[in-house]
């Protein structure tokens, strides 16, 4: 196929209409992803998207995938927790990387072969080290959200205009008052953080540690789930 100028088109596979949604979604957020959106981007009519992706969910299904099969491999000189860690940190790594992914990932119902071997990978690495199918389990089933590298959080704050001096006042008086717990913690961080906001990495490594210190210690005390 050529161009009206005579120039060579690139053909249309499937890895090209994922790539070109995924650079997309990076740029627009998982919102800006359509079918007409996508075919415009690449200069073709919608229909010919069809003869590469089913629909819509084939097409997100697809973008998860692209972006999971490019995780980085883990050192194959890591063992147990730190083959764990290393396989989530990059899981880590691609999410902030592709904020996206994570709407995408909590709305998807079908799991695809990429996908389901990033979880055989991580049960793996605790099978190698000794845990039990049993342990192996439940911790996979206690990361949860976490082997793909996001946290969840039981209140999520919408983006919002940030308050004025005035008003981050009269708001820290009446928290003060009502809350003084959460204000305590709050102020703490504000004072630890120059942007005054949590500082996420290093609260999900956090959590990521506590959980695979923890699956260590029941490993070694032979744990076993009631029967």
């Amino acid at each position: 196929m050529t161009t009206t100028a005579g120039t060579q088109r690139i053909p249309l596979d499937r890895d090209r209409v994922l790539a070109a949604a995924v650079d997309l979604a990076d740029h627009e957020g998982l919102d800006a992803i359509s079918m007409r959106g996508l075919a415009a981007g690449l200069g073709v009519v919608p229909m010919a998207l069809y003869k590469h992706v089913a629909d819509k969910d084939d097409l997100i299904d697809g973008m998860v995938d692209t972006v999971v099969t490019a995780y980085a491999a883990t050192d194959p000189a890591l063992t147990g927790a730190d083959a764990v860690r290393s396989r989530i940190l990059a899981a880590r790594r691609a999410l902030v990387e592709h904020p996206w992914m994570r709407r995408a990932i909590e709305t998807r119902t079908r799991r695809t072969p990429a996908v389901l071997a990033h979880m055989d990978d991580v049960a793996g690495a605790f099978l190698a080290a000794g845990y039990s199918v049993d342990l192996t389990h439940h911790a996979m089933h206690a990361l949860g959200h976490r082997i793909w590298g996001f946290s969840p959080e039981a209140f999520e704050e919408p983006p919002r205009t940030p308050p004025t001096p005035a008003e981050q006042e009269a708001t820290l008086r009446v928290m003060s008052e009502r809350y003084p717990h959460i204000t305590a913690i709050a102020l703490d961080t504000a004072t630890r953080n120059p942007s005054g906001a949590c500082d996420e990495q290093d609260e999900f490594e956090f959590t990521l540690d506590l959980l695979l210190d923890a699956f260590a210690r029941l490993r070694d005390a032979g744990w076993a789930s009631h029967p």
